[in-house]
């Protein structure tokens, strides 16, 4: 499997809808950052479901190295 791009060197704050679905970005290559645009047609890549439970605000992660996709989990910093 090929190596995500780095979108970001920060996680996306963005405030979710509580019952509302994303679709978070995998591969790095989406305009639409931090979301799915497509972008990882012909790779192995595929977008992360998140089910928002509640409307909140939601950390999702820029570096695409979290290990707990697709919320940040601090491996930016390394």
């Amino acid at each position: 499997m090929s190596e995500a791009v780095r979108a970001a060197d920060v996680p996306y704050g963005i405030d979710v809808e509580g019952g509302k679905s994303y679709f978070w970005c995998a591969c790095g290559k989406s305009a639409k950052q931090p979301f799915c645009d497509g972008s990882h047609a012909g790779t192995d890549f595929t977008p992360v479901k998140f089910d928002a439970a509640e409307s909140t605000k939601v950390f999702f992660c820029g570096c695409k190295a979290t290990k707990n996709s697709p919320t940040c989990d601090g491996s930016h910093k390394a």
